[in-house]
């Protein structure tokens, strides 16, 4: 009897869980530079959603800082976060990139939509308000590259 050798291919990422000291404080920490929709919250745990997406926040980090390990945070506006948190007094982490730690030592890196490859579809853009939210000529030449250019992006 052979063994099958398919694999299941990745679509994407669902979420991501996050680690922080207080519920609350996280909450007024993302929502102070970021929109999203609270879904869901307890006493030890909360949901933030960003469209298809989501950050699952819950009470109890208990490792150190973050170095190398980070997420990226895709954004329409990555300078309007860049001004918002220097107005907070986050430290922006050296590099080319915009990272910084949250209170919790999570590592973040802010990523503006138009840059990436990652792309959105039509009726998400559409139901989080942003449906005229374009790419750059970079980032669809990566999409052509592969085939994903979606005719709306054309």
């Amino acid at each position: 009897m052979g063994t099958t050798n398919r694999k299941a291919r990745a679509v994407g990422i669902n979420h991501l869980a996050l680690e922080v000291g207080d519920i609350d404080e996280a909450l007024e920490f993302y929502g102070s530079f970021v929109e999203f929709e609270l879904v869901s919250r307890r006493e030890d745990i909360a949901f933030i959603y960003f469209g298809d997406q989501f950050i699952n926040f819950s009470k109890g980090r208990r490792q150190a800082p973050d170095d190398d390990r980070h997420f990226g945070l895709v954004v329409d506006d990555k300078e309007a976060v860049r001004a918002t948190l220097e107005e907070m007094g986050v430290e922006i982490l050296p590099g080319r990139f915009l990272d910084f730690l949250d209170p919790w030592g999570n590592r973040v890196e802010i990523v503006s939509y138009q840059n990436i490859q990652f792309t959105k579809a039509p009726n998400v853009l559409r139901g989080m308000g942003l449906a005229g939210l374009g790419k750059s000529e970079d980032a669809l030449a990566e999409l052509d590259k592969k085939g994903m250019r979606a005719p709306e992006a054309a």
